[in-house]
Order: C-alpha cells, then sequence, then structure tokens
C-alpha cells in the first residue's frame, strides 16, 4: 500500500490512521507502545517518528510506503 502526503514528512501515527491501520491516535499509540509497528526494518516505539518520502511502515504483515507529492527545488 502506498499513502501520498503533501508535506515533507508525516509523523508515525497520523500515518497508520491515514492507512486506515488505526482507527484513532490512541488505537496507534497501542499498537506502537507494543512493539506491533515497524518502520524500515526496526521496531519502532516513538509515536512522534517522521516518516519521509520512501520511508515504509509495516502492521501485521501489512506495508505501507510513504510517498510525498511535494516537488524538490
Amino acid at each position: 500500500m502506498e499513502i501520498t502526503i503533501r508535506d515533507e514528512f508525516i509523523k508515525l501515527g497520523q500515518a497508520m490512521k491515514l492507512a486506515g491501520l488505526a482507527q484513532t491516535g490512541s488505537e496507534a499509540k497501542i499498537m506502537i507502545e507494543d512493539g506491533l509497528v515497524s518502520v524500515n526494518g526496526e521496531t519502532e516505539l516513538r509515536r512522534g517518528r517522521k516518516l519521509f518520502d520512501g520511508d515504509h511502515f509495516a502492521i501485521d504483515g501489512r506495508e505501507c510506503v510513504v510517498r510525498s507529492s511535494m516537488k524538490n527545488n
């Protein structure tokens, strides 16, 4: 799955909600604190982790890639 953002980065909890992998920020927080989320192949315990274009995160075998629609100058 791929999610597209309009900014330079998105926080992990927000990305999980955008991808439909968490319904609320609280749900995302619990999944992250329980060690169920990986970012770029490593377990991530910070909900505020910034994800940039090309980063990927996974939950229960479902992987999402972040794409930014921002143009580089």
